[in-house]
């Protein structure tokens, strides 16, 4: 069955906001493949590197990789396929942009987080959207994914920030800046059907923009 759209839509997401439920109920509706943990095994299969390693490194910026970014040259958003003999966190890094550009450009999908905005930055037929929602229904998604109600909006705010750091030093421009965006979403106000549907109005009227 044919897809019903022809855009690539990346989604980047505050903690809680529920941007992993709307990404795959959009991919659903438009019958297109989604990425989020699946892009790990697609990265550990394209490059050789053990997926467990993905997974450690999983939108989390290390001390020792920050490191090598101030004392290295070049390498900065600038994914290539000559990076085997760079050390461990380069790899991954990079190793993961090259199948974010290389699912992207086999046709429409939904990539959810890692940076997938910023690598297809370049692309038309690419739509970056944000997610949003406010701290007490963020809060309230946490603790239903078993946060301590206590500490739920610690919880909250620590994932925000490693997401921040994760996309702040790996891409060159900053987390949840609305400038990175084609649309922002605020799903304690839509909710996620009301998100989806927002989306694929979108998207025809964007599709129709670019014809």
């Amino acid at each position: 069955m044919a897809a019903k759209t022809s855009m690539v839509i990346t989604i980047g997401r505050q903690y809680g906001s529920g941007g992993r439920v709307v990404g795959r109920a959009l991919a659903e509706r438009l019958e297109i493949p989604y990425y989020d943990k699946e892009l790990l095994a697609e990265a550990a299969k394209d490059s050789g590197i053990c997926q467990e390693l993905f997974e450690d490194h999983d939108e989390k910026p290390t001390r020792s990789f920050l490191f090598s970014l101030v004392t290295g040259s070049g390498l900065r958003g600038d994914p290539g396929t000559g990076y085997m003999d760079m050390p461990l966190n380069h790899r991954i890094f990079l190793a993961q942009f090259d199948t974010i550009r290389r699912v992207a450009g086999e046709g429409p999908c939904v990539i959810v987080g890692r940076c997938a905005d910023y690598v297809l930055r370049d692309q038309a037929n690419v739509i970056n959207v944000f997610i949003k929602a406010d701290m007490q229904h963020r809060v309230a998604r946490a603790i239903e994914r078993g946060a301590d109600p206590a500490r739920a909006e610690d919880v909250v705010k620590k994932a925000d920030k490693q997401r921040a750091g994760y996309y702040n030093y790996y891409a060159t421009s900053t987390w949840g800046d609305v400038t990175n965006y084609d649309l922002c979403i605020d799903t304690g106000k839509l909710g996620y059907d009301g998100a989806v549907d927002l989306l694929c109005d979108y998207i025809k009227l964007r599709e129709k923009a670019i014809r």
